[in-house]
């Protein structure tokens, strides 16, 4: 067995960025091709690429990085995949700023990608990415979020209408949140201070719902023992901020019994962790969060952390299986129909919890190069049966160990 591919190969994958450029904060893009040709072409794709055979696809990844906790592990994945298919793959790392946002679809069009699979921060920004995307025959499709109907009606019919938007791969949020809160309900945690990344995210909003209605469910189920959920402190996508905000939730609360940093790619949690050490009150404070972070196993041991959902880096995986399919020409007539990939997290709480998943998530990847060839022959319906099937119990049968 590989020994702890994850953290050796984050290590690696942060030091290559610096020799190639990938992945740095301006939004620059690299390429990551299995067949060698570091070549970016400067000219945009101009009509559809159905058909194309495999050593001449390029898929581009809009990312709000490719070198934090989970934007690394999401790289890693999505190049075992473009190796194992031989398809070429360019990043670039946006930083959930808007304007870079839109700005990386129309780059890696640009790039002559034929397929882009993007990371968004708002839905707002799917209007722009679409539109360029129909304008050059390029397919997209997003990870870790989804376009809100009830919200982004236009926007989501813009999707729909779309002969390029091939769908979007995303969690269940409200269900994430509620679970996380009920995990520190059961640890006896009453006084919950809460850190948000970017208000007006979707994914944000999702978790935040559920946080909410695991706390509502636990004070109508118990009125003489309720809890409380304060408002969100924002923190970015940094460290930084996530020290910051959980500074001010210690200040705001002596009673603060617990944390909640609600995600941003693994930074804002271990800014909070930190802020929480230096206050002395790792004993009396727990946290709960969602993106594993690669020590997640001794944090649980040591009280740091009380339990994270996570192990979802293969969400994107999906996603970039799909739009390589459309690009091949194997799925067709996706306009009027929004493609919607559900894809599960994992869930630990204890040092005995992450044993499990890091046999099968961190000694080595969940999927062989074999697993991922016959996974980019399912058609769409399979390929949500694929995902929706991944877990601790998947993958420690299908490697037989």
């Amino acid at each position: 067995m590989r020994k702890k591919i994850l953290s050796l190969v984050l290590s690696a994958l942060m030091a290559g960025s610096l020799l190639v450029g990938c992945g740095n904060s301006s939004g620059s893009a690299s390429g990551s091709p299995a067949s060698g040709d570091n070549s970016v072409a400067a000219s945009s794709n101009e009509g559809g690429s159905s058909g194309a055979s495999d050593g001449e696809i390029k898929i581009g990844v809009s990312i709000w990085s490719s070198t934090d906790v989970l934007g690394s592990q999401c790289k890693m994945i999505i190049d075992q995949a473009a190796n194992a298919l031989g398809v070429q793959v360019q990043y670039v790392d946006q930083g959930h700023v808007s304007e870079k946002v839109t700005a990386s679809v129309e780059q890696l069009c640009a790039a002559g990608c034929q397929g882009i699979i993007i990371c968004n921060s708002s839905d707002t920004e799917m209007a722009s990415a679409i539109k360029t995307c129909n304008d050059n025959g390029v397919y997209l499709a997003q990870f870790f979020r989804i376009i809100s109907e009830e919200n982004s009606a236009d926007i989501y019919k813009a999707a729909t209408d779309s002969e390029y938007y091939v769908g979007a791969v995303h969690e269940n949020e409200p269900e994430n949140g509620e679970k996380l809160v009920q995990i520190l309900l059961d640890k006896g945690d009453r006084n919950i201070g809460l850190i948000g990344w970017e208000q007006g995210d979707a994914t944000w909003l999702g978790r935040w719902e559920g946080y909410k209605a695991g706390v509502e469910k636990w004070n109508s189920e118990h009125p003489d023992d309720k809890a409380v959920l304060s408002e969100p402190q924002y923190a970015g996508t940094s460290s930084e901020g996530g020290s910051k905000a959980a500074e001010a939730l210690m200040s705001a609360n002596p009673d603060l019994d617990a944390l909640i940093p609600a995600g941003g790619g693994g930074d804002p949690l271990q800014g909070a962790i930190a802020a929480v050490e230096r206050a002395g009150k790792t004993d009396s404070i727990d946290i709960v969060s969602t993106d594993f972070l690669p020590d997640l196993g001794e944090r649980l041991a040591n009280g740091s952390m009380a339990g994270e959902s996570g192990g979802h880096y293969c969400d994107p995986l999906f996603a970039f299986m799909a739009v390589y399919n459309a690009i091949k020409g194997n799925y067709t007539g996706n306009a009027g129909k929004f493609e919607d990939i559900n894809f599960p997290y994992l869930y630990v709480a204890s040092p005995e919890d992450y044993a499990d998943y890091e046999k099968y998530f961190v000694d080595q990847l969940p999927y062989t190069d074999e697993e991922l060839v016959e996974m980019s022959k399912l058609d769409m319906e399979g390929l949500k049966k694929k995902a929706a099937s991944l877990s601790i119990e998947d993958a420690a049968a299908r490697s037989g160990k």
